[in-house]
């Protein structure tokens, strides 16, 4: 088992690692729509978090020697589902064509206030 870790996403505020490789697979942890560079950035309407926590989950997935073209399973927790429109638009909009497997999950709360996280499983890249 390899632990990931990179500056292009937001430090663990915990004790977990942001992507474990292991048998080809990387295990991305939840990411929240915390911005690396500016953990107290304004996280904006739903679509910019939705945005900002797949950007996350690219930036881990490229440090483990995978992409978001390279996504098998993906987890969407959101605290409102009737925001489920907007969170879908700003998916498809930075997964383009591929469509991996997912789940929508509704929860009463996220941490800091935040309205979606991401947690999501990819292939790592051949020869990568």
């Amino acid at each position: 088992m390899i632990p990931i870790a990179t500056a292009g996403a937001p430090a663990p505020a915990g004790h977990y690692s942001q992507a474990i490789v292991h048998g080809g697979l990387v295990y991305v942890a939840g990411q929240l729509p915390i911005d690396p560079a500016d953990r107290g950035a304004e996280p904006g309407p739903i679509g910019a978090q939705t945005e900002r926590a797949l950007r996350n989950v690219e930036a881990i997935l490229e440090a483990a020697g995978s992409d978001l073209a390279h996504l098998l399973s993906v987890t969407v927790y959101v605290t409102d589902i009737a925001d489920w429109p907007l969170v879908n638009e700003a998916y498809a909009r930075v997964l383009g064509p591929h469509r991996p497997a997912r789940a929508v999950v509704p929860v009463t709360t996220l941490h800091h206030g935040y309205l979606v996280e991401i947690q999501a499983i990819a292939a790592v890249r051949s020869g990568a």
